[in-house]
């Protein structure tokens, strides 16, 4: 999931703090994910989703 994050990072121009900043997600949650320690919540991934203008399946997907 971090992977595809990473990449609509790149492709929207974002940082996490951007990211953070405009969804309320707090920065140590991406770091969590990111490390492995935690995996999104449905709610969570439903923010980046419309942030992102994409599905949640698109985060699912391998």
């Amino acid at each position: 999931m971090y992977k595809k994050y990473s990449m609509l990072l790149e492709k929207y121009h974002k940082t996490t703090y951007q990211v953070s900043k405009d969804t309320g997600i707090a920065q140590s949650i991406f770091s969590y994910w990111k490390s492995g320690r935690s995996n999104p919540k449905t709610d969570k991934l439903k923010i980046l989703a419309d942030y992102f203008k994409v599905t949640i399946e698109y985060f699912l997907e391998e």
